[in-house]
């Protein structure tokens, strides 16, 4: 028998969406997992979750936004399980389609009648003492930035071990090219198609307004560290967790050997969806 992941978001529409799935799935004798783990979907900085899915999930079916996708992304770990998000949340970038075609997208599903996208995912390790303190996969951004209170921060940065420059800035964000479209889109950063072998860097509010946002290849290895002592820094893995970063402390960020296997649906395009979420020649989310 197979047996599908749920994912939710806490919302009461999800919520009584995600009950009639459960109930049609095992009517077509499908078994479900439903991930229940709030913590998981909070939202909350600190989230340490060690809860990661089975690995023999058939696939893993997300009803909810982009932050409760990124909460199944972090639950399925790293392994490969197929995993397609139905949107039930704002703009819903890694949505792959909507509400209305929940049945027919999961019909689909069940009878494997679909494919899977690869998606690239960083590796980001915090090094203190020369002992790793910290070790994240993200699918969206790693995110490097200053406290409400706190001055500019300088942030070293070094591509393969060679000096690139220092960001005086709010942060620093490190992106996938399936994160281009979030965080980084609002600081000003490209839209970069999910087939573009690339890493994004871009600059929150930089002090110098010549520092541009950089694409580079995704065989490069990032190292970022602080100039000077700069207090209340923190660096943030999806949205999902974050840590203090010191002064002594080095982050190394570096692409991921296990991507993430996102299921396409027939007749979706990219570039539609680009359009549509940013209502580009009229189009409407």
């Amino acid at each position: 028998m197979k047996r599908i992941g749920l994912v939710v978001k806490n919302d009461s529409h999800a919520i009584q969406k995600a009950n009639e799935l459960e109930v049609w799935l095992l009517s077509h004798q499908i078994a479900v997992l439903r991930n229940e783990n709030n913590a998981l979907q909070s939202g909350e900085c600190n989230d340490k979750s060690d809860v990661h899915a089975p690995d023999d999930l058939f696939c893993v079916l997300v009803l909810g936004g982009d932050g409760t996708f990124l909460s199944a992304v972090r639950w399925i770990g790293d392994a490969s399980i197929p995993i397609l998000g139905i949107k039930f949340g704002e703009v819903g970038f890694l949505a792959e389609t909507s509400e209305d075609n929940l049945f027919p997208a999961v019909h689909a599903i069940i009878h494997d009648e679909f494919s899977t996208q690869s998606r690239m995912r960083l590796r980001a390790d915090v090094i203190r003492n020369h002992h790793i303190v910290a070790s994240e996969t993200i699918l969206n951004d790693v995110v490097v930035n200053k406290g409400s209170l706190s001055r500019l921060a300088s942030i070293q940065t070094f591509l393969d071990d060679h000096y690139l420059t220092t960001y005086r800035a709010d942060g620093l964000i490190v992106a996938t090219p399936t994160g281009s479209t979030a965080y980084s889109l609002a600081a000003g950063g490209p839209i970069v198609h999910p087939g573009v072998p690339g890493i994004i860097l871009s600059p929150i509010c930089p002090f110098t307004l010549t520092i541009r946002p950089l694409v580079i290849p995704d065989s490069v290895v990032i190292t970022i560290a602080l100039e000077k002592k700069t207090p209340d820094i923190l660096v943030t893995f999806d949205g999902q967790s974050c840590l203090e970063f010191h002064g002594t402390d080095s982050l190394s960020i570096q692409k991921s050997p296990y991507p993430v296997q996102m299921i396409k649906i027939p007749g979706q395009r990219y570039f539609d969806l680009v359009k549509s979420k940013l209502r580009w020649s009229g189009c409407r989310v």
